[in-house]
C-alpha cells in the first residue's frame, strides 16, 4: 500500500502501537543486559519513558502532527528514566524540532525527522558509543533518507527504517565487543527497534489507525485506571462532590452466556456506556472486553455487559465512602510521591531549606537514613530495580526551595536523566556523578555549605576515585564474562563494575571479592546489608575480612537495599 502522508490520527496510533510494543517486551529487552544481574532495566525505562510520552499526545487535541511530535518530545522528556530512555527522549526531541508547525508529514519530511533525532541524540551523549542504540538510528536513519530520495511513498521510507534498524542491531556486537562476549544484543537498540517496527506496522495497515488495534494489557489498564481516578478523585474532595460515586470495572466474554442477545459491536457498546458515566476506559479483543466507568447505575453497566457476554468479573467500589475514610485518617498515600524530605525543617513551603540542598537517589530505609546522617535533604527513591524520571528529579529539585541544588545520582544510568532534569529548572542545580551508593556516600564528605555551588561540586567529585565500590547479587542466567563461567542462582560480586567472584556461597563471595579490592592503602570497609541478607550474616562477611586484615576498620549498616544483599565498599 501506499501513503504519501501522515495524519494526526496515523501518527496518535504509531505511538500508541510503539508504547504498547515495548510495554508487551519489557522482559524481553531487560534480559539483553551485560551483565546477568536482577536490576536489568533497560526494557523498563524505555516502556515507562514511552509511556509518558504517549500520555502527552493522548491529551493533546491538536490535528497538527508537528503539535503532536512536540507534545512526544516533552512527554518522553519528563518520563525518561536511564539511560536508555533519555537517549529515546533525545531522538524524538530531534524528530520534533524538524516536524515543528507541520499539519502532515510527508515521506521526506519523515526521513529528515529520523536524521534530525539521529543528530540530537548523538550530540546528547559525551562520548557516543558505537553498538547501542545510536548506531541503530543512525543506520536507520540513513536508509530512510536515502529511500525518501527516490519516492514519496511513507510506507516505502518506513519500511526502510523499520528494516535497517534489524541490520544494525544484528551488527552491535560486532561493534561492541562485550556484546558479542556474553552473546547478546543492544539492549536500548533492541527496544529502539520495536518502536520503529510497531511505527511500521501502524503505516502498513497491520493496526488499524483508526481503531487502534493495539490494546493495553492489564498492567496498562491499572495505570490508565489509576490516571482515571485521580483525575476525577482528589485527596482533598469533599466526598458530596463527587458526581459518580461508584466505579465499576467489569469483563466480559464476548458471545458467551445465557443472557446474550447482541453481536457485540465496539462503538455501540462504548456510546451507551457513555451516557452513564464518565472516567470511561473499553478495551476488547475478540474473546474479552474489559470496562472501567464510574457511574451513579453500576448494576446498568453489569446488566449492559450481560447482553454481550457472561461477566467473568465484577468489581465496584463505592467511591464516596473511600473519600470519607481517606479524610478520616488524613491519608494521601493512594498516589504515593517518589520525594522524601530528608530532615524536619520548621520553615514555610516558600522558604528556601537553605542556601544549598542536596538531592540523593537511594532506596531502602537504611541507605536513606544514612544519607540523611550524612546531611542530604531530600531522597528520591530509585536506584536499582527503578530508575527516577527526569519529572521525579525536577519535582525533587523545585521541592528543596533552595538557592541551588546538588544531586547525587549514585547510579550512572540516572546520570542523563539527572543531567536532563538539571536543564530543565530554573534553579542552578550541579550533579555529582556518583556511580554507586558507596561513591555518593564518600561524596558527601566533600560537601562544605560554606563552598560556593561549582567548588562543592569539585571537592565532591575529588572524592569519588578514593572508594572503591562492590556489589554482590545473584545471577539470573547463565553467562560467561571475562573467562568467568557464571550459572543462574549462582553469587556475583562486582568490583567497580567487574565481575571478581562466582561462587555458590553467599559468605564466601562477598569476602573474596573484597578481597580482590584490597590493596595496600586500604585502611576501611563498609558493609551494607540489604533486603535478601541479614546482620547474622553481615557478621560473618565482617569476620571473613578481619581474617584477610586484621589492621582493617570494618563497619556494618542495614541498608533495606533490593537486589544486592551486600553493598561493601574500600577506602
Amino acid at each position: 500500500m501506499k501513503v504519501t502522508e501522515i495524519t494526526n490520527t496515523e501518527f496518535t496510533a504509531m505511538v500508541q502501537a510503539a508504547s504498547n510494543k515495548l510495554n508487551k517486551n519489557t522482559d524481553f529487552i531487560n534480559s539483553l543486559n551485560v551483565f546477568p544481574v536482577p536490576d536489568g532495566d533497560t526494557g523498563t525505562n524505555m516502556s515507562l519513558s514511552l509511556a509518558s510520552g504517549y500520555k502527552y499526545v493522548n491529551k493533546d487535541v491538536s490535528t497538527s502532527v508537528g503539535s503532536l511530535c512536540s507534545s512526544l518530545a516533552k512527554g518522553l522528556l519528563m518520563g525518561a528514566r536511564g539511560n536508555s530512555g533519555v537517549i529515546l527522549s533525545q531522538i524524538f526531541r530531534g524528530f520534533s524540532k524538524s516536524t515543528e508547525n507541520k499539519e502532515t508529514l510527508s515521506a521526506q519530511d519523515l526521513a529528515d525527522a529520523f536524521v534530525s533525532g539521529t543528530e540530537t541524540a548523538y550530540k546528547s551523549v559525551m562520548k557516543p558509543t558505537e553498538g547501542t542504540i545510536l548506531t541503530v538510528i543512525r543506520m536507520a536513519a540513513q536508509a530512510g533518507k536515502k529511500t525518501a530520495a527516490t519516492t514519496n511513498d511513507i510506507v516505502a521510507v518506513m519500511d526502510a527504517v523499520y528494516e535497517n534498524s534489524k541490520i544494525a542491531l544484528k551488527k552491535t556486537p560486532d561493534l561492541l565487543p562485550v556484546l558479542k562476549q556474553v552473546g547478546v544484543v543492544d539492549s536500548g537498540g533492541q527496544g529502539l527497534m520495536f518502536v520503529l517496527e510497531a511505527f511500521d506496522d501502524v503505516l502498513n495497515g497491520r493496526i488499524d489507525a483508526e481503531k487502534g488495534e493495539y490494546q493495553p494489557t492489564d498492567a496498562e489498564m491499572t495505570e490508565m485506571i489509576d490516571a482515571a481516578h485521580h483525575q476525577s478523585v482528589q485527596s482533598k474532595l469533599d466526598p458530596d462532590d463527587i458526581v459518580y460515586g461508584y466505579c465499576t470495572q467489569i469483563m466480559v466474554r464476548i458471545g458467551k452466556g445465557k443472557e446474550v442477545d447482541r453481536k457485540f459491536d465496539y462503538q455501540t457498546f462504548y456510546d451507551y456506556l457513555a451516557k452513564l458515566g464518565d472516567s470511561l476506559l473499553v478495551v476488547n479483543d475478540e474473546e474479552i472486553v474489559k470496562v472501567h466507568v464510574h457511574t451513579e447505575h453500576p448494576g446498568k453497566v453489569l446488566a449492559w455487559g450481560q447482553e454481550f457476554g457472561d461477566l467473568a468479573t465484577v468489581k465496584v467500589d463505592n467511591m464516596r465512602l473511600q473519600q470519607e475514610t481517606i479524610i478520616e485518617n488524613d491519608d494521601e498515600k493512594d498516589i504515593p510521591s517518589p520525594i522524601q524530605k530528608a530532615e524536619s525543617i520548621d520553615a514555610k513551603a516558600d522558604q528556601p531549606v537553605s542556601d544549598t540542598a542536596i538531592i540523593s537517589i537511594s532506596s531502602g530505609k537504611g541507605l536513606n537514613d544514612l544519607f540523611k546522617s550524612l546531611g542530604v535533604n531530600y531522597i528520591v527513591n530509585g536506584g536499582q530495580t527503578m530508575n527516577p524520571s527526569t519529572a521525579d528529579i525536577v519535582n525533587a529539585i523545585q521541592e528543596t526551595h533552595a538557592k541551588q541544588v546538588i544531586v547525587l545520582p549514585n547510579n550512572k544510568n540516572i546520570f542523563l536523566a539527572a543531567e536532563q532534569a538539571a536543564e530543565v529548572v530554573d534553579i542552578p542545580t550541579v550533579i555529582v556523578h556518583s556511580k554507586t551508593i558507596s561513591q555518593g556516600i564518600t561524596a558527601m564528605l566533600g560537601f562544605n555549605p560554606e563552598n560556593a555551588l561549582d567548588e562543592n561540586q569539585r571537592a565532591m567529585e575529588d572524592n569519588l576515585p578514593t572508594v572503591k565500590s562492590g556489589q554482590v547479587t545473584t545471577a539470573i542466567r547463565d553467562s560467561n564474562i571475562d573467562g568467568l563461567e557464571i550459572k543462574k542462582d549462582q553469587y556475583m560480586g562486582i568490583a567497580d563494575g567487574k565481575i571478581v567472584k562466582v561462587d555458590d556461597d553467599l559468605i564466601k563471595t562477598a569476602v573474596s571479592m573484597v578481597g580482590k579490592m584490597l590493596d595496600d592503602d586500604s585502611e576501611a570497609i563498609t558493609i551494607i546489608w540489604g533486603d535478601n541478607a541479614n546482620e547474622r550474616l553481615a557478621d560473618k562477611v565482617q569476620a571473613g575480612i578481619i581474617q584477610l586484615d586484621d589492621e582493617l576498620e570494618v563497619e556494618v549498616h542495614e541498608g533495606d537495599q533490593p537486589v544486592y544483599p551486600f553493598l561493601i565498599s574500600v577506602e
